[in-house]
């Protein structure tokens, strides 16, 4: 009853507010944490069928799915082995055979989610893995690899290690129909007290010129992420690459421009340059971990998105949210409330942040602090198109053809023909159908009247006794969804 109580009274003091018609609602499903260890094929399959059910009906529209946590494969490759994460051992394949990957793929694709590949580029073995197979690079190249607290990293500092990431990245870009490529965090190692990185000898005998330590490991990475980009956007110049970064660019003792924060540091401490990558174009989109809490005494959730947005514009923002610490703190301005009302408020008044991606999938999935039911309820009601890049395409398709209301033995039908396009920037990949009562304004704007983001060229209509008249409006999207022109029907249901 209190619980039931609660949640009313949270939705009762979230202000009315239009929903926003672009948003990225994303959610990152991990395997590294051992989630699906021992799990059959069969029972993988209906979980993750039961996230991506729930997750829908939250309003979520894209996801980011683990497929290589330590130079291993949740997917077919001829490069790296089958990850243990997935069958148990490193190298096995699973049995009965599938590939999740692929089938993640079919599964958000047709639930109208986008599909984000993650990998961890430099990470070659968790400190829980024991064994390496015979064909992980590590064990056919120890040389490319340095042991750092339990963990192998791959050396960011060798030209062949960034190549050879590189050549994984265009094995999935170039097989598989994913929508975006993901890195989180780790670049070079967290650091470890009384522990230090083992390449004084790449750093004097490849500096390249550069005097400091800290800047050339800067460089080693910088190279590797432009190079990324550069693999991806030649392979597949539609596929999206974004980067998860620690939540904390700089403190203010280190920079003037750092924020008002007392915590680990992408770039002094991970070596970490991601306003260079955003300012230059190299990534497409940012999503930074802002896992703390409003009022955490070194790292406020208030100051970190507001220097996010204020410095971190180049690029779609997209701010990472750990759902369980948002829903343990109460709102400091109202302690009856967690903070998820604060937090969304706080989005909405940074005009660089475009969306949202949860920590973690299953966090949402289990409603924690009715998080779930909020979104579903309040936050994400209506449905969201994905934020426009108009650096990769800012084009819209042509709108559809014929379309019109067909009887059929199904039913009353509307259906369209798609537009005519040569190339991926403008052919159209789905459509969107927005519904319109008598007398109402036709605004393609409101996404409260989205009924249907779909790949079919038709559209079931909800025929009742013929005596309601609609305004139907159909649109294209493309690949990056731009949305085309509508074109109008007039039925009567």
């Amino acid at each position: 009853m209190r619980t039931k109580l609660l949640l009313a009274m949270l939705i009762a003091t979230i202000a009315a507010v239009a929903q926003p018609k672009r948003e990225f609602r994303g959610a990152w499903i991990q395997c590294v944490n051992g989630q699906f260890l021992g799990m059959s094929t069969e029972k993988m399959q209906s979980t993750l069928s039961y996230q991506l059910d729930e997750l829908q009906k939250d309003g979520c529209n894209a996801i980011i799915f683990q497929v290589r946590p330590e130079c291993d494969a949740l997917y077919q490759s001829s490069i790296e082995p089958w990850s243990r994460f997935l069958t148990g051992q490193q190298g096995k394949a699973p049995s009965p055979y599938w590939d999740p990957l692929q089938w993640m793929i079919e599964q958000c694709h047709r639930r109208g989610m986008e599909l984000h590949a993650w990998i961890n580029p430099y990470r070659a073995k968790t400190k829980t893995t024991s064994q390496l197979a015979a064909n992980h690079v590590a064990s056919q190249h120890p040389e490319r690899v340095f042991s750092y607290d339990g963990q192998l990293i791959m050396n960011p500092a060798l030209d062949e290690n960034r190549n050879y990431i590189c050549n994984v990245v265009e094995d999935i870009v170039k097989r598989y129909d994913i929508d975006g490529l993901h890195i989180d965090d780790y670049f070079y190692p967290y650091p470890v007290a009384g522990q230090s990185i083992p390449d004084k000898k790449e750093f004097s005998t490849m500096s390249n010129g550069i005097t400091d330590l800290g800047d050339w490991r800067r460089y080693n990475v910088n190279l590797f992420i432009r190079q990324l980009h550069e693999t991806i956007a030649k392979t597949k110049p539609w596929v999206k690459f974004g980067v998860s970064p620690f939540g904390i660019y700089r403190n203010k003792q280190s920079s003037r421009m750092g924020s008002n924060t007392k915590g680990l540091q992408n770039y002094d401490d991970l070596y970490a340059d991601v306003l260079l990558w955003i300012n230059n174009g190299w990534i497409d989109y940012c999503v930074p971990q802002i896992y703390w809490q409003i009022g955490h005494p070194t790292a406020d959730y208030t100051t970190l998105i507001e220097w996010w947005n204020h410095y971190a514009g180049g690029r779609p923002l997209y701010i990472g949210e750990d759902v369980e610490r948002t829903v343990k703190y109460p709102d400091p301005s109202n302690v009856n409330s967690h903070q998820l009302p604060a937090k969304m408020n706080l989005h909405m008044q940074m005009r660089n942040v475009k969306g949202t991606v949860l920590w973690y999938a299953k966090a949402a999935v289990d409603n924690v602090g009715n998080y779930g039911t909020l979104l579903r309820e309040q936050y994400w009601k209506t449905p969201a198109l994905q934020p426009l890049m108009p650096f990769i395409d800012g084009k819209a398709p042509k709108k559809p053809r014929k379309v019109k209301a067909v009887w059929t033995s199904d039913g009353y039908i509307l259906f369209w023909t798609a537009p005519k396009g040569h190339n991926w920037k403008d052919k159209a990949e789905k459509y969107v159908v927005y519904r319109f009562e008598k007398g109402e304004k036709c605004d393609i704007d409101n996404p409260a009247k989205i009924i249907a983001i779909t790949t079919d060229t038709f559209y079931k209509l909800p025929y009742e006794s013929g005596k309601r008249k609609y305004t139907y409006m159909v649109t294209s999207l493309d690949r990056m969804q731009n949305e085309s022109k509508a074109v109008k029907k007039k039925v009567s249901l």
